[in-house]
């Protein structure tokens, strides 16, 4: 069998958005080298000031550098260019190399891509994370990894790295499972926020709320973290999009109805999110959902 990769190993990172930058930045602290790109200049420009890295002229040379790539991309057609596009990574790398991706994406076209990818001697393991920006600081992860077992053990000294790994099993399983991840905290959040609303309204204060339900059956990560973080201070920075989340809900419809899994809830918060991107603005944080569900509890939701 292969060799695992382990440090001083160069690894080409894509994507150095809000999750990208900590987690290679954690690679870097274990000791890999690094090669990095983002279609954002300045994002390589203030990464690079920060951490030694390489900045290879494009994809195709960054390909040629590394044995590892690793894409951390908004959705999964950026990583198909990325990856397969004129003068993309595939084309510079060499036999042997292997191509991770930890963006959020379908997991039906993830399978089609390994597929192809595979025929041209790559593999790729889908290693989609949660956990959010603190944890990628951290460096505690959960990350679903899909894909060849003997493929996964060679790269899990990468992302041991950046956290906790778990074989979900064949291609496109990793995808398939951090959808239905965010599904759920999707849900958890909009229920939560419903549940609070209402109370709200009704003359309850929400930090109590907030703490009756962290003692009690109705607890959540939302009603845990992100209320007490970030909704009930106002900051509402938690550093993940509401659009990315809309988009996870799709791709989590997307698998149910694939597969003939009931989906009811899952298709009425889907829409419910998307109605609340469409109000706020895909970059808006994700946790802002509750000024949507806030607008529709004062009436000035927009039709």
């Amino acid at each position: 069998m292969a060799s695992s990769f382990a440090p001083p190993d160069r690894i080409g990172f894509i994507g150095l958005g809000n999750m990208g930058v900590p987690m290679a930045r954690r690679l870097a602290g274990a000791g890999y080298a690094l090669a990095v790109a983002d279609r954002n200049p300045d994002a390589v420009k203030r990464f690079a000031a920060e951490v030694r890295c390489e900045q290879p002229a494009d994809l195709k040379t960054l390909g040629s550098l590394c044995r590892v790539v690793i894409t951390m991309l908004p959705e999964g057609k950026a990583v198909r260019d990325v990856l397969t596009g004129p003068r993309g990574v595939v084309a510079g790398l060499k036999p042997g190399s292997v191509l991770i991706d930890m963006t959020s994406a379908s997991p039906v076209s993830t399978r089609e891509l390994g597929e192809e990818l595979a025929k041209q001697g790559f593999p790729l393991i889908d290693a989609p994370v949660s956990g959010g920006v603190k944890k990628a600081v951290e460096g505690t992860l959960s990350i679903m990894a899909g894909g060849d077992a003997a493929v996964l053990e060679r790269v899990r000294p990468i992302l041991d790295v950046m956290g906790k790994v778990f074989h979900t099993g064949a291609s496109g399983s990793g995808h398939a499972m951090k959808s239905l991840n965010n599904y759920l905290s999707a849900a958890t959040l909009t229920a939560s926020a419903e549940a609070i609303i209402a109370g709200a309204k009704f003359g309850l204060d929400p930090k109590l709320m907030v703490d009756i339900l962290n003692v009690s059956t109705g607890r959540s990560n939302s009603t845990e973290y992100k209320y007490p973080v970030f909704i009930l201070p106002g900051t509402f920075n938690s550093g993940f999009a509401l659009g990315l989340m809309a988009k996870d809900l799709r791709l989590a419809l997307e698998l149910a109805k694939s597969t003939g899994a009931p989906h009811m809830l899952l298709e009425e918060c889907a829409h419910t999110w998307a109605e609340a991107e469409t109000q706020l603005g895909f970059g808006a944080d994700h946790t802002e959902v509750v000024k949507y569900l806030e607008s529709l509890a004062d009436g000035k939701a927009k039709d």
